[in-house]
């Protein structure tokens, strides 16, 4: 079926009794048919076929409707598909970011900071002797293993003796034994947990 390009309803009915259509009327016309009851068969057929077109229109208006609602959804879906392909690409690549940077992706509590009277710890002499004279000291005398140690030696302690050691000059110099023995449980800095490092830095830094 050929695609109307005009609404017939506008078309309008030709006169068939004019010198246009004198050809067909006369080859109409018979013994028991005039030439006006031929003009009046052509305008019953062009009626009927008028109705024809105008009810192809509107199954042509009807079709055009829904092949254009069709292709609104189709491009609605592929548009769609599309936002969820572009999402999908963006997670993964968070994942992977995230994969190759794991300690950067690493959520920071956000935690209270711990209150710790450190300014009435007691340290070990021995500890704060090394850090006087510059010389390496473990993180460990810092940690709350190391207060705590140092406290137990502290009060457990009966012996208040000095012994000879050598100043900076290079005279003999007399200081408390306690001050001259490292902690019996000290642990090398390499052994210390993560949370041992956040207990002595902060201590170690305000000492210096």
């Amino acid at each position: 079926m050929d695609r109307l390009h005009s609404d017939p309803r506008f078309s309008v009915c030709p006169d068939f009794m004019s010198e246009r259509y004198r050809v067909s009327r006369i080859s109409m016309v018979t013994a028991n048919v005039t030439e006006a009851q031929a003009a009046d068969a052509l305008r019953n057929i062009w009626v009927t076929t008028n109705e024809d077109l105008c009810l192809q229109w509107q199954q042509q208006l009807a079709e055009d409707d829904r092949l254009k609602a069709e292709k609104q959804r189709l491009d609605e879906e592929d548009q769609e598909r599309q936002r969820a392909a572009l999402q999908l690409d963006k997670a993964a690549a968070r994942v992977d970011e995230k994969k190759k940077n794991r300690l950067k992706h690493i959520p920071i509590p956000m935690r209270p900071r711990p209150f710790a009277n450190d300014e009435e710890a007691l340290i070990s002499e021995f500890a704060i002797r090394k850090l006087d004279k510059g010389q390496y000291i473990e993180l460990y005398y810092w940690t709350n293993h190391g207060l705590d140690d140092a406290m137990v030696n502290y009060r457990t302690r009966d012996d208040d003796s000095l012994v000879p050691t050598t100043g900076e000059d290079g005279s003999t110099v007399w200081i408390s034994s306690a001050s001259s023995k490292p902690a019996s449980g000290v642990i090398a800095d390499r052994y210390l947990f993560p949370a041992n490092f956040a207990q002595a830095i902060p201590r170690i830094v305000a000492a210096l």
